[in-house]
């Protein structure tokens, strides 16, 4: 299974709630981050941390495939 067709193969509802949190970790760290007011170093490090993380949970969150359901129907993801 490549990568489209992964992404594009039916999530396990555990992960769509994660997906979901970490695109809201990610809103967060991006606000601090293009802040218009000078904020402390540390809180602009903490931006960057929380963007990433939340980048990266949802990326991995959008990839994890539901296995059962794949088999159940495979003219929904084929491997081409």
């Amino acid at each position: 299974m490549n990568v489209i067709n992964r992404a594009q193969a039916p999530t396990p509802k555990f992960f769509r709630v994660l997906r979901s949190v970490g695109l809201v970790i990610a809103a967060a760290g991006a606000a601090l981050l293009t802040a218009p007011v000078t904020l402390p170093a540390a809180i602009v490090t903490v931006g960057g941390y929380l963007t990433v993380v939340g980048s990266v949970l949802s990326a991995i969150s959008q990839v994890t495939v539901d296995d059962n359901r794949t088999k159940e129907d495979p003219e929904e993801v084929s491997d081409e």
